[in-house]
């Protein structure tokens, strides 16, 4: 399985090129899947998922011009037969994971069984945004109920070999300033990559490069 983490979407022409270059093909060719769930848990959580599907949201991901576009409430899994989700899922060139709660996503990643699933992806493009990029990491930090307090760490997927913190000395993100994210980093046994909306992390065949038209810093751990 191949990523591409972002902060916000598909938000400039280097992080769109770097999509095509992951899916091998146009994204007029390329199938994908998308990914409501870790949005749920929000006020207004429905209809932030109807925004993501539709397009109108400022996080540019499900209005690219798929071929084919679905889409995968991993709540709803459990009580589907495994093998028509599963299906579904190894069909699909993209998934295109929503942020949202980290913390609900990573638990639906594993109750759904998408998590044991998804290291057998060979070919498939993991395209995430915020908690949908976070979540892939071995740790990951989060602070929704204070956004001016210490990160909470909590243990990710692991699909990765690096941590992510999105949004980077974002205004409205008060959380994710540079020290803030500097302070988590030095918690963590990886290395956190801080990136604001104009950046994306590129992950194919396990080699790491940062694509950005924005800002971004690594932290050794």
């Amino acid at each position: 399985m191949n990523f591409l983490l972002t902060s916000a979407g598909i938000r400039n022409p280097s992080i769109h090129g770097a999509l095509v270059d992951l899916l091998d093909k146009p994204v007029t060719e390329a199938t994908a899947l998308c990914i409501p769930t870790a949005v749920l848990p929000f006020p207004g959580g429905p209809t932030l998922a109807y925004r993501f599907i539709t397009g109108a949201t400022d996080n540019p991901m499900c209005e690219l011009g798929w071929k084919s576009l679905g889409v995968l409430d991993l709540t709803a899994l459990p009580s589907i037969r495994r093998e028509s989700w599963v299906a579904a899922v190894q069909e699909a060139d993209a998934l295109l994971v929503q942020g949202g709660d980290v913390w609900y996503l990573s638990r639906w990643m594993r109750e759904s069984g998408l998590a044991d699933l998804l290291p057998s992806l060979r070919s498939t493009v993991y395209v995430g945004i915020s908690a949908g990029s976070m979540v892939t990491a071995p740790v990951f930090g989060e602070t929704y109920d204070d956004p001016h307090a210490p990160y909470v760490i909590d243990q990710g997927l692991g699909l990765v070999d690096f941590a992510l913190l999105p949004h980077l000395d974002h205004a409205d993100h008060p959380e994710s300033t540079t020290s803030k994210v500097a302070r988590m980093a030095a918690e963590v046994p990886v290395p956190t990559y801080g990136i604001d909306d104009q950046t994306a992390i590129k992950v194919r065949d396990g080699h790491v490069e940062v694509v950005s038209e924005g800002t971004w810093k690594v932290f050794a751990p």
